[in-house]
């Protein structure tokens, strides 16, 4: 696997694409942004390109990742967390060598990105 999702993130994505149209799949994957340079996406996806994409199931959850994400994402635990204030997805990335205050971008050794101004 190229990603991890724990329990309770599968869990909080399953509910989730209970409101989704059928065919339904997790993209987790970056873009360029944020503060350090890149930043994390996830959400649904319903288009495949099979030439660029890799789908895995991870936890009955059918996930996309772009291929050219991989070596900056692999290792990557992706968590939710409930408290007091409400809940949230925690995303914990070996690769990411710098992060913001914020926690919402990084950047890695194999691609840094473009800073944007917080």
């Amino acid at each position: 696997m190229v990603i991890s999702i724990t329990e309770g993130a599968a869990d909080q994505v399953k509910e989730m694409m209970k409101e989704e149209e059928a065919g339904a799949r997790l993209r987790f994957g970056i873009k360029g942004g944020g503060c350090s340079g890149l930043s994390y996406s996830l959400g649904f996806e319903y288009n495949v390109n099979e030439e660029l994409d890799m789908v895995e199931d991870i936890n009955g959850i059918p996930v996309v990742i772009h291929k050219q994400d991989i070596p900056i994402i692999e290792g990557t635990t992706i968590d939710f967390k409930q408290n007091m204030m409400g809940g949230g997805f925690s995303i914990d990335n070996p690769n990411a060598i710098v992060s913001c205050g914020c926690g919402s971008s990084f950047r890695a050794k194999q691609r840094e990105g473009i800073p944007e101004k917080c």
